[in-house]
């Protein structure tokens, strides 16, 4: 049973205290219905209080059923539940109907936790998530931080995000709801190979397994671990180099840091002026290295959505040219 190896994932990473009140993210899919069982079977040992939440995009035409169905799991297992619905197509103007829809159900939960005074937000990623998330970040080219894929514990806006099935397989997932005979939504579009994510989920992944090393999901879960943990470490040392000094740092200060932690440094001056990281890639951040280490004084790197970065002569400064 699942139930155990989720009680090591909790220990393990300290996810839930004894009375914690929990909002569940619940699409209706195995994973985020397993996840609700599971909890609720542990919610009297750690006194738990739970609620669920369920946020319809309107991307599919039985999203009203998914909803539907997830009202029903409340009422059987007798707990709160909170749904809503957006249309993310009408809004995908603005931006890729992924990020979109990722924003506008993280919003959704963090306002159903904030509603019911609940501190954690509980997801239904499990390892295969984490292995495919991992290899797709390693065919698109990524950081230590990208590397880290999905973490089993994070903090966002004042609440924090956990991941109890983080270390559970998803056939491990789906043998524990047909032993119970519980009945969970199907996506039929994770079938179809139309997104990056199916590809590599329906065919590299298999083909990895295959014919290169049957465990390579445990692998690339594990390494997502290794790499958080050294992320970890880096940050926490450029963020103390950002507290001492803020965001206008002595050029021959950042000239002397490590690469590691110079470029942390100066992703963490971006996010700070920008409030984000979007579209900020290693080139960017190698472009601002060699402002800093050898174009003259009054140089200029421009980046992402209008931002600039300038060398003066003791420092480097981030503005928008309309701002300046």
């Amino acid at each position: 049973m699942i139930q155990k190896q989720v009680k090591a994932t909790i220990k393990n990473y300290k996810l839930i205290n004894k009375g914690d009140k929990i909002v569940i993210g619940v699409s209706g899919g195995p994973d985020s219905v397993a996840l609700v069982y599971v909890l609720n079977s542990l919610h009297r040992e750690l006194k738990l209080k739970l609620h669920i939440a369920h946020l319809d995009h309107m991307l599919r035409k039985g999203s009203t059923e998914d909803r539907k169905f997830v009202e029903g799991l409340a009422k059987k297992l007798n707990l709160p539940v909170t749904c809503a619905k957006i249309n993310i197509k009408e809004i995908a103007a603005k931006g890729s109907l992924e990020e979109i829809a990722r924003n506008a159900r993280l919003g959704f939960l963090f306002k159903v936790a904030k509603d019911n005074k609940a501190n954690k937000i509980a997801l239904g990623h499990n390892l295969d998530d984490q292995a495919e998330t991992v290899l797709m970040r390693i065919l698109r080219g990524a950081g230590l931080y990208g590397l880290s894929a999905i973490l089993p514990k994070r903090e966002i806006a004042d609440f924090q995000i956990i991941r109890p099935l983080i270390e559970t397989k998803r056939n491990e997932i789906e043998t524990f709801l047909r032993q119970k005979k519980i009945k969970a939504r199907i996506d039929l579009s994770n079938q179809q190979d139309l997104y990056f994510r199916n590809k590599i989920r329906n065919k590299l992944l298999p083909l990895l397994e295959k014919e290169y090393n049957k465990n390579i999901k445990e692998i690339l879960s594990n390494m997502a671990q290794i790499v958080a943990s050294d992320y970890d470490y880096l940050n926490r040392s450029a963020l103390r180099i950002i507290k001492k000094n803020g965001i206008r740092i002595n050029l021959r200060r950042l000239a002397s840091l490590h690469p590691a932690i110079r470029r942390i440094v100066l992703r963490l001056m971006i996010a700070r002026k920008r409030g984000n990281m979007r579209r900020i890639t290693f080139q960017h951040t190698k472009e601002i290295e060699d402002l800093i280490l050898n174009r003259p004084v009054n140089s200029i790197v421009d980046l992402p959505q209008g931002l600039s970065v300038v060398k003066k002569k003791g420092h480097i400064a981030f503005y928008y040219p309309s701002k300046r």
